[in-house]
């Protein structure tokens, strides 16, 4: 199954992201190509697959983006190899509106949902207080904000991450949820389903 994560710059989905992966077993974290330049915390192939802008173009030309998308000036995209992983297990994707649409248009089995910040300011407070970008910068990302915060309706749940804490337990109760559906539990009780089964049988 594929969660895509989406909201505004600074909203917190990264972070409730990293919070789930460390509580969901069965659960892996698709990593995005981006051509922006690695911030000091970052680690290639964990946080993104850092590459030129003539390098991902190449890419986007072979066909090998499920999504990609320009945020803030700089290239970001889903491989499809990426996306492979979702063979394995469920996989959760962190990326903007622009991605979140191009993957519901070609992906059917997939979840949405959106972090909402729960105000203007706040946002514009936690943008400040992380002190990765200049004043225009800021003002870019929160104008993207007001203009990402209308595709809300376009998505099969909100959170909104005003308690850290109470975000990431929302978030972790749509997966396991989700995981509960009769679609993706078969598998897993068929052994079940056949002991009753064998039972009835034996009776008879």
């Amino acid at each position: 199954m594929i969660y895509v994560v989406s909201g505004p710059s600074g909203g917190g989905k990264s972070t409730l992201i990293r919070r789930v992966l460390g509580s969901l077993p069965g659960l892996c974290f698709s990593v995005s190509h981006t051509t922006r330049r690695k911030r000091e915390s970052e680690v290639e192939g964990r946080d993104y697959y850092f590459t030129s802008e003539e390098m991902f173009r190449k890419m986007l030309r072979r066909g090998e983006f499920l999504e990609h998308a320009v945020v803030h000036g700089h290239f970001y995209g889903t491989s499809t190899r990426e996306i492979r992983k979702a063979a394995q297990g469920d996989i959760i994707l962190d990326i903007d509106v622009q991605g979140a649409r191009q993957v519901r248009e070609k992906v059917k089995r997939a979840l949405f949902i959106f972090v909402l910040p729960p105000s203007y300011q706040k946002l514009k407070s936690r943008l400040e207080r992380r002190g990765l970008d200049s004043p225009a910068e800021i003002r870019r990302r929160l104008d993207r904000a007001r203009q990402e915060i209308r595709s809300y309706s376009r998505f099969d749940y909100i959170i909104v991450n005003d308690d850290l804490e109470e975000a990431g337990r929302e978030l972790e109760s749509i997966i396991r949820c989700n995981r509960r559906q009769l679609v993706y539990c078969r598998k897993e009780i068929a052994p079940i389903l056949e002991s009753f089964r064998k039972k009835r049988a034996k009776r008879r």
